[in-house]
């Protein structure tokens, strides 16, 4: 059954990454909770309590704004196939736009993504594991195309002004420092 660890070991850093998705949540003191899916290979870790993860442009940019207003995030993972297990990483954040550096020390490691919006680094302070024997099976059959084609033929320019339009202000009125 579950585990409490202190640290990502390395069977769970195989695990992670031979997850399709994972689930990113967060809450500022108030307003509401978010929990959102993603996707596409946007996920590292980077040490056995560090993980960085690349953030892509959404309709809305809630985990920015709770970041802003409490760092603390909560990361899951589910097998979807195989053995099963649930995968939770909580911890602080911190989130990054291009301009600066952390962003720039860590884009390196993700595929050209147009439309990558921001760089999240979340230090871990509990690593738990439980059983997952009532998630479904689910078989992967590929990535959407849509985010890549929207974004292409955007270009940076329009992304940028969809930004500003869209992505600096939660549903709760948070900023979200875009």
């Amino acid at each position: 059954m579950g585990k409490k660890l202190d640290k990502i070991t390395p069977e769970l850093q195989e695990f992670i990454g031979n997850q399709k998705m994972f689930f990113v949540g967060t809450a500022a003191e108030e307003g509401r909770v978010n929990i959102s899916p993603k996707g596409m290979d946007t996920f590292r870790v980077i040490g056995s309590n560090k993980i960085v993860w690349l953030n892509l442009t959404g309709s809305g940019n809630e985990t920015a704004a709770h970041l802003l207003k409490n760092n603390r995030m909560t990361i899951m993972f589910c097998a979807f196939e195989g053995k099963p297990l649930i995968l939770r990483l909580y911890g602080t954040a911190r989130i990054f736009h291009q301009d600066d550096k952390t962003y720039r020390e860590h884009i390196g490691q993700f595929p050209k993504i147009i439309g990558a919006r921001q760089i999240i680094v979340m230090d871990i302070d509990l690593v738990q594991t439980s059983c997952g024997f009532a998630v479904p099976f689910m078989d992967f059959k590929e990535e959407r195309t849509q985010l890549k084609s929207w974004a292409e033929k955007q270009g940076e320019e329009r992304i940028q002004n969809y930004w500003k339009e869209k992505n600096s202000v939660s549903i709760d009125g948070f900023e979200t420092g875009m």
